[in-house]
């Protein structure tokens, strides 16, 4: 189910290359793609046992309160761990190759003792999870079945524009092969579920259950996986959020290949630059990442980079906004090498870093 953004956000070895025709749609809808598509789309089912809960200890006082004054005797509460309980939930996906690998949300999968994929032909598979990032919260799935398996293609996320026409398939509420349209409404969306921040924002319904379904563009291809909605009770408010496809493309290739994600490091903590600094440095506004801590034993240590240093570039890119650092930074091998332009005391100076292993830390 797509995580909520209120209180909380509750909230590959072969991949399909060839895009499908482009399908011209009618006046009056979207069939033709519909039927193009639909057969790749697929429902989830999973199945978790819950971590055991222990009696609140509100409900544990109140209880004897209640005995103090009533004289009620309710029998001992006890500090063990309540029985464990299956859950069940269900969620969206498609098949991106013949052979049946499936792309989903993390959070569609997240601690599942089995996963069940459901096709539009009624067809039934127990899966298994392949590889799972949550950090940009998309899960590889796997299937074997008798034959070749219908599937979609990703398209360019990048040649996006506000205002395009999108179609979103899933299952809300687990309603199998529910489709709706809206457009993108914006591009490059921080919603602060993580570092690697970039979503499509489209007004086309999205509900609980549509988690991990594609957003398609009119040509049939996926250019966003559906992820989070905006929403005050839970529903669909014409705010709805995809991991662009460019971004998944990558983060299914690395999956499918070993099941793990490994990024690299450097090893600080950032914040933005304040208006008074950009304007003394003669820019136009803030700009770069501001050192506000280096970690011990990290490559940013072992590279001599200090507190207030602020990073301009990395290996020549420019660091235009605070959330570029980070995912420049992921974007790179553990171990490659790096070189940060950084301003120290108002001078630029090139650093070379050598980068280590996001995947072992817990910053």
């Amino acid at each position: 189910m797509p995580k909520t953004l209120i209180s909380t956000l509750a909230l590959a070895a072969v991949l399909a290359t060839t895009a499908l025709p482009a399908l011209a749609h009618p006046p009056g809808g979207y069939g033709d793609l519909v039927e193009a598509v639909a057969p790749a789309v697929v429902f989830i089912e999973v199945t978790s046992t819950l971590a055991p809960a222990r009696a609140d200890a509100e409900d544990r006082e109140f209880l004897r309160e209640f005995e103090r004054r009533f004289g009620q005797r309710f029998g001992d509460m006890p500090d063990t761990p309540r029985q464990r309980a299956p859950r069940q939930g269900v969620g969206s996906g498609f098949i991106i190759s013949a052979d049946g690998q499936i792309v989903t949300n993390h959070h569609v999968i997240a601690g599942a003792d089995t996963v069940v994929v459901r096709l539009s032909d009624g067809r039934s598979f127990d899966a298994q999870v392949v590889g799972s990032d949550p950090m940009t919260d998309i899960a590889v799935l796997k299937i074997e079945a008798a034959g070749d398996l219908p599937s979609v293609a990703f398209g360019d996320s990048e040649a996006l524009r506000v205002g395009q026409a999108v179609v979103a398939m899933g299952s809300p509420f687990g309603l199998g092969g529910t489709v709706t349209s809206g457009i993108v409404s914006a591009l490059s969306r921080d919603i602060r579920s993580g570092p690697f921040d970039d979503f499509i924002q489209t007004d086309a319904a999205i509900n609980r259950g549509n988690s991990g379904g594609p957003l398609f563009n009119e040509d049939g291809q996926v250019i966003g996986v559906n992820t989070a909605i905006f929403s005050p009770a839970g529903g669909s408010v014409g705010i709805g959020f995809a991991v662009p496809s460019d971004l998944v493309r990558d983060v299914v290739a690395d999956l499918a290949d070993d099941g793990i994600i490994e990024r690299g490091w450097l090893g600080v903590q950032i914040k933005r630059m304040s208006d008074e600094v950009a304007q003394a440095l003669g820019f136009d506004g803030p700009r770069g990442a501001v050192v506000e801590k280096v970690f011990p034993d990290s490559p940013a240590a072992a590279a001599g980079l200090e507190i207030g240093d602020i990073i301009l570039e990395l290996n020549g890119d420019e660091i235009t906004s605070l959330r570029d650092l980070p995912r420049a930074v992921a974007a790179l091998s553990p171990q490659s090498g790096a070189a940060l332009t950084i301003l120290r005391g108002g001078e630029r100076r090139v650093i070379d870093v050598t980068l280590g292993l996001r995947a072992d830390q817990d910053a």
